[in-house]
């Protein structure tokens, strides 16, 4: 059995939070703050659940009665003070009744951000958990034991983090109070892991030195460790960038509907990427034709310009062929147009992946057929694994460089049967 579980831990609004302030303006109305979408992930015992407890509690991002049920279950343990990490042993609880987690989400905030944080299991076998939950993450926690330092699934997470360009790395060195704070263990660890970093070609990652379990560089700077002059984690993630890639990036409009209004057409779906405004020459693709804007539409309100990750509907200047499926892209930077695809992928089905199998490539909104024609150095690829893939598709794709444009360049492998999740895959357009 296969559950996707939510697991809402309050926002800014919640009235019986403790003691968490509300961000207000200097004009007494609610101050505008951006979201940051992350992701967690450490091996077995390296104290995620814990890191993940702490940062909610000493944010203040933790209901009353959520923290009340946690210091009574810590005293029927005959523990003092609260076991940060019960908050998200029920998620454990139930992968232990046979339940497989995908990713477990929980929504918090401070004054100065909101965020939404993917929270990963570390072992080997839901490395496939870790894909969903950064696949659309902004940046990535990887949790090391200071004791043992960079191990297997260290790695294995570093080469996640890398395959799905996740913009930013935290690597988080935890229990340092176990290895009496000292610099020399830290810095070692961070050497080992920029080596593996380099040959997995991650730009780059940020190293913070925490104790979860004594609240050391989580919320706060810590006392014990003068020696180390950068933010504790939370203050790097109030501050690190947020989605400048995104409107920077070529227009991208994926079609999801067409909506018809006499002869009047608009063409309805999210904008992945770009911007567009009135007057813009587009192309259609895998047509080719070209048009112009002439309207746009932004929840129900006529707009001169639209930018990712906005939903709206478009009107052009010429009756065209557009249907579902189809892309609207503005600008010289034009999608490769497609049918054989080179792609590095993570398997997710406990079915294996096979040359010759015969697949559904959803990308974007589109969905064509497709056969796999090549898997690299491997014979098949296992639930987990990560690989390369060759697929060549019954109609043309309009791709984009995962490296280049995330939302256009992913998509997933379907299984014509049933049409279950098979493969999730990045499109590698430059190898």
């Amino acid at each position: 059995m296969t559950s996707t579980t939510t697991a809402m831990v309050g926002t800014a609004t919640d009235i019986d939070r403790v003691g968490a302030p509300t961000a207000i303006d200097t004009a007494g109305a609610p101050a505008t703050v951006d979201t940051l979408r992350f992701a967690t992930a450490g091996s077995v015992d390296d104290g995620k659940s814990t890191l993940v407890g702490r940062l909610l509690h000493d944010s203040k991002s933790i209901l009353t009665d959520q923290l009340e049920a946690v210091e009574r279950a810590s005293r029927s343990r005959g523990q003092d003070t609260p076991d940060l990490a019960l908050l998200t042993d029920g998620l454990r609880a139930e992968r232990e009744q046979g339940i497989t987690i995908d990713v477990a989400y929980r929504y918090f905030a401070t004054p100065r951000r909101r965020f939404i944080l993917a929270d990963t299991p570390g072992h080997v076998q839901y490395t496939r958990n870790m894909v969903t939950g950064a696949s659309t993450a902004d940046l990535a926690i990887i949790l090391v034991d200071a004791r043992h330092g960079v191990v297997e699934q260290t790695r294995r997470h570093a080469a996640v983090a890398a395959l799905l360009r996740v913009p930013h790395v935290v690597l988080a060195v935890n229990k340092m109070d176990l290895v009496g704070y000292d610099e020399k263990d830290f810095d070692r660890i961070v050497e080992d892991f920029a080596g593996h970093a380099a040959e997995l070609g991650l730009p780059g990652f940020t190293p913070v030195p925490v104790s979860a379990l004594c609240g050391d560089n989580v919320v706060e700077r810590s006392a014990h460790m003068d020696w180390y002059e950068g933010p504790a984690l939370l203050e790097f993630l109030e501050t690190v960038p947020v989605g400048s890639d995104v409107a920077s990036a070529p227009a991208r409009f994926p079609v999801q509907y067409v909506i018809r209004h006499g002869e009047t057409r608009h063409y309805a779906g999210q904008l992945v990427s770009g911007t567009l405004r009135v007057g813009d020459r587009v192309t259609v693709h895998p047509s080719g034709e070209s048009s112009e804007i002439t309207g746009i539409d932004v929840l129900g309100r006529e707009a001169d310009l639209a930018y990712a990750p906005q939903s709206l509907s478009l009107r052009l200047a010429d009756q065209r062929d557009i249907s579902r499926g189809d892309m609207i892209t503005a600008g010289p930077a034009a999608p490769a147009l497609t049918q054989d695809v080179r792609a590095s992928v993570c398997h997710l089905a406990d079915r294996a992946l096979r040359v010759g199998d015969r697949v559904l490539v959803r990308h974007t909104t589109r969905t064509v057929k497709a056969i796999v024609r090549d898997l690299g150095d491997a014979t098949e690829l296992a639930a987990n694994d990560l690989g390369t893939i060759t697929l060549r598709t019954a109609e043309p794709l309009a791709l984009d460089d995962y490296a280049e444009v995330r939302r256009t360049g992913a998509f997933l492998l379907i299984d014509p049967a049933d049409g279950s999740t098979l493969t999730a895959g990045m499109a590698e357009l430059s190898s």
